[in-house]
């Protein structure tokens, strides 16, 4: 599509993409919408009657969060977006005619996160990481756990402490067990990690008791972002047991401020992988439920280059976002628009691909070696941490923006 502001189809906000989040506008927070190097203030836009032909209540366009525009239901989503699509091809749009107000520059923008986030759920659902984890700390050649290949294994995070691209991460404390002790000690974590995740959004609240099956599932989400659930390894490995991740986890997880719709994802559908053994009948589903979403990290310490450390891609993906959100439901769970569900790091089958630094530098053993010269095995203060995530074709491509955080003391 040809458009006015001559943003190319390849770049990652292209025309094709249109990803939705909430900026900081001389009205206060704001939804918006991204195309190539501007912003759309969508406020402003309803203001000058770029969606008076739909029906919904423009007011959702006055909110600090997307929660209200989302919860208008999926017909207006794809409205909405048609709508920018076709107000960015005419010159007589009042897009086009009022642009001066509408359109902001983008790299100047101050994002902030783009949902009222009411809950988080991460899940475990990449059989690479896992059976790296399974290696590192159980029995190789039992890597898996029983149950592993017959549900989508989860635990509900904590959502407030989920923040937008750009926050600094104060280094975590808690209990861990040195080598060799007997007894644990306090202090701030030795091996602060980043988690490779895909995260998407729930776009439809269901009622307690109810559950959603793998074939309604897509009409549940609104879209995807580029997720970093930063982990402390050594915290983790003396709290997990029984219960799982705490405090190794709820510290701080990081978003990206721009969700990209499924509606930009379908032509990036790509074949699921063959889940050995058939999973029960209310995971089975049909048709191409993974994507084709490039990954990548890099890691800067303080002052100095990045290095991109990690290169992978949401394709290799166990469980399909169908059957998570079908299993997070099927005892009954109520879920609402805005929660968050993380896919859990995704790892692919080489070593450059795995999503964590605890598979790359091998629970330790490794080091990672960085441009300027200087290794790691976990996360410094002063580090810096870049997550990003696009899909290409021959015509076209959709990028997510970045997920960026610094470690800090």
């Amino acid at each position: 599509m040809q458009n006015w502001l001559n943003v190319s189809d390849f770049h990652d906000f292209s025309i094709h993409n249109l990803p939705f989040g909430v900026y900081v506008s001389s009205n206060g927070k704001t939804p918006c919408v991204a195309i190539g190097d501007k912003i759309i203030d969508m406020r402003l836009a309803a203001d000058h009657g770029l969606f008076d032909h739909l029906s919904f209540n423009k007011s959702v366009f006055s909110s600090g969060v997307l929660n209200d525009f989302i919860e208008t239901g999926k017909a207006n989503w794809s409205a909405v977006r048609k709508t920018l699509q076709d107000a960015l091809t005419d010159e007589s749009s009042a897009l086009y005619l009022n642009q001066g107000s509408i359109l902001v520059d983008r790299q100047t923008a101050t994002m902030v996160l783009p949902l009222h986030i009411g809950d988080y759920t991460d899940f475990y659902s990449s059989i690479e990481h896992a059976t790296n984890v399974g290696k590192m700390f159980r029995d190789p050649a039992n890597a898996l756990l029983p149950n592993w290949r017959h549900i989508p294994v989860g635990y509900h995070g904590r959502a407030s402490s989920i923040v937008v691209s750009g926050t600094d991460i104060k280094r975590p404390n808690g209990q861990t067990l040195p080598p060799e002790a007997t007894q644990p000690v306090f202090g701030p974590s030795k091996r602060v990690d980043f988690e490779l995740e895909m995260a998407f959004i729930v776009g439809k609240t269901t009622e307690l008791g109810s559950t959603i099956p793998t074939e309604d599932a897509e009409n549940h989400i609104f879209g995807m972002s580029v997720f970093n659930d930063w982990s402390a390894r050594d915290i983790q490995k003396w709290e997990y047991v029984p219960l799982g991740p705490f405090l190794a986890k709820n510290f701080a997880s990081t978003m990206s401020p721009w969700i990209v719709t499924m509606e930009a994802l379908e032509p990036f559908r790509c074949e699921s992988v063959k889940q050995e053994p058939e999973v029960l009948s209310y995971l089975q589903y049909s048709g191409n439920k993974n994507f084709n979403i490039n990954l990548e990290v890099d890691l800067a310490p303080e002052n100095q280059e990045a290095t991109t450390i990690c290169k992978s891609n949401f394709k290799y993906m166990y469980w399909n976002m169908a059957q998570q959100l079908a299993h997070h439901t099927v005892n009954g769970c109520n879920v609402n628009v805005g929660d968050v569900m993380a896919s859990g790091t995704i790892s692919g089958k080489d070593e450059n691909s795995y999503g964590s630094m605890l598979e790359l530098c091998w629970g330790g053993k490794k080091d990672i070696q960085l441009n300027g010269g200087e290794t790691r095995k976990f996360i410094l203060d002063g580090d810096t941490i870049t997550m990003r995530a696009y899909c290409e074709n021959d015509s076209k491509r959709i990028g997510f923006g970045e997920s960026i955080g610094k470690i800090v003391g």
